[in-house]
């Protein structure tokens, strides 16, 4: 059943016989495996925020790199994940790369049952995070060529969409099955109130917060199971014709993998302080994100034979200036909505949840509000809208044009961010922050709705702008870049918060989303251009 050996999903007649069946069922084993991805790569915006409840000795700012670095690691795998699928098979990539979920989820699970563990070691945890950021480009590519053309963006949405809503599913959850011990251990007992999607978990509760990553093999183990005998690998000439066994196919993505986490990692150290484990150069996350990818990318293609061969044709896209607008574009919708996931939850725990109040003329941040929202309440809506939008992004696009829907949704990216940041500014600078909380969150869910249905508009732009050769790769290659965002973001609120301005960050977004809006009117909108209103 894994290996086909023909395969013309573009005859109808083999499609309505023989395909359908076996697209759908390689589907839907996807579809939850990717889910499981987003949300081990994602879970430390929530993990942290309990972390903070239950008195984890390490500074806010130290907890937000942890997102930052599974972010920049999940970003960078999805550079060569792009191309496993070629070289190495789909039911082989799948079934591998769910497989090395457990390895965070188990290893989380451990570090968690004891505040002593050192911050090395969430770090190393956070970067084999990144497995399942890096999972979203394999498997796109995988199920695009199960499709006919004319039902891959349904597939595709599908796949993506449902795929997202693991970063909900996890924020559900994790909060849920940290109330009660399921996996046995030693519970901990909270010294700051928590909650749930149902309500507050008081003070002085206990919690089993290792059940976080625990809880991910419940449905990691049958996947693996399910994918290994209901998925497929396509042997025919356009798809996977020389993948080789099994163990050659693992061989070639731990190579692969290896590069990328060596670049994030010496990226890391570039740019972390030495009592975070770096080099203490300080060198700008701008530039680090440069060096990494730059690193990767010809990391990659110096590999020999055929890795190296089918990279370099692929590399054809970064000539064609269209590729770098739409990176640009991309990452101002996906990668604030996947930024925005990650450190929506602990953003709303250190604005809200602490009284910010001056003690002999000095202004701190350190005393509990007892009248604070619960971040774990309200974390999730805002990604879940963000999924649950996207299609009509792509709908609405196919009425009136991409850009223009892409214009409209930059426009409102500017304005909302600009008004998180007045409300994250007033509650920051004071001792009753929760009356400010609810225009906060209003403007937020409305942020992550633009970002939604932004990235619906720029599949649709992406489509029509490249050749159906030059489509998949820059889909990939915009997906890679855009995921750095889950990197960017919850660094940046990590040092405007310990640097007492958390609204700079919003402001700089919303500086950055200005110019996305420069960009598409030149590139698509105004009257001249190569491409108008794709």
């Amino acid at each position: 059943m894994s290996d086909i050996k023909e395969w013309n999903v573009e005859d109808s007649e083999f499609w309505e016989s023989k395909g359908r069946k076996i697209a759908n069922r390689n589907l839907w084993i996807s579809i939850p495996s990717l889910l499981c991805g987003f949300a081990v790569w994602l879970y430390w915006g929530i993990i942290t925020v309990q972390m903070l409840n239950l008195g984890f000795p390490f500074e806010k700012s130290e907890l937000f790199t942890l997102m930052a670095i599974a972010g920049l690691t999940g970003a960078t795998l999805r550079i060569p994940s792009s191309f496993f699928i070629r070289l190495c098979g789909g039911r082989n990539t799948i079934v591998f790369t769910t497989a090395l979920l457990m390895l965070p989820a188990i290893g989380t699970g451990l570090a968690l049952q004891d505040k002593n563990t050192p911050l090395w070691v969430f770090q190393g945890l956070a970067l084999l995070s990144g497995f399942g950021g890096g999972n979203f480009a394999s498997s796109m590519s995988n199920i695009s060529f199960f499709f006919p053309k004319k039902q891959q963006g349904l597939a595709l949405g599908l796949n993506a969409g449902l795929g997202n809503f693991g970063v909900t599913t996890m924020q559900i959850l994790v909060p849920l099955v940290m109330t009660f011990g399921i996996f046995g251990g030693e519970s901990m007992t909270l010294q700051n109130t928590s909650g749930t999607l149902i309500g507050k978990i008081a003070a002085g509760s206990q919690t089993w917060i290792q059940n976080a990553g625990f809880v991910w093999l419940i449905f990691l183990l049958p996947l693996l199971i399910i994918g290994w005998f209901g998925m497929n690998n396509i042997r025919a000439p356009h798809v996977s014709p020389n993948i080789g066994s099994p163990v050659g196919s693992v061989l070639k993505i731990l190579m692969m993998l290896l590069i990328g986490f060596s670049c994030a990692v010496f990226g890391l150290w570039l740019m972390l302080p030495e009592s975070a484990n770096g080099s203490g150069f300080g060198i700008p996350k701008e530039i680090v994100l440069v060096i990494v990818v730059v690193l990767t990318v010809y990391g990659l293609k110096m590999l020999p034979g055929e890795i190296g061969a089918s990279l370099k044709h692929q590399y054809q896209i970064f000539g064609n200036k269209h590729t770098w607008v739409m990176s640009v574009i991309y990452t101002m919708t996906f990668g604030s909505f996947i930024g925005y996931s990650a450190a929506f939850a602990l953003a709303i725990k250190v604005i809200f949840g602490y009284q910010h109040i001056m003690v002999d003329g000095v202004m701190t941040h350190n005393t509990v509000n007892a009248n604070g929202p619960s971040a774990l309440m309200y974390a999730w809506m805002g990604p879940f809208i963000g999924a649950l939008i996207r299609p009509v992004g792509g709908w609405i696009s196919d009425k009136v044009g991409g850009a223009k829907v892409t214009q409209i949704c930059s426009i409102a990216m500017v304005a909302s961010a600009l008004g998180v940041a007045y409300y994250m500014k007033a509650a920051y600078a004071s001792a009753t922050p929760e009356e400010f909380f609810v225009p906060f969150f209003v403007l937020f869910l409305i942020l992550f709705a633009a970002t939604g249905i932004g990235n619906g508009s720029t599949f649709r732009t992406i489509a029509i702008v490249f050749n159906k050769e030059q489509a998949g790769p820059v889909l990939g290659w915009t997906s890679a870049i855009a995921a750095y965002g889950a990197f960017y973001i919850p660094k940046v609120f990590g040092e405007q918060i310990k640097a007492t301005t958390p609204e700079y960050a919003l402001i700089g977004f919303a500086v950055f989303y200005g110019v996305c809006v420069v960009i598409n009117w030149w590139f698509y909108l105004r009257k001249g251009a190569e491409f108008h209103n794709p």
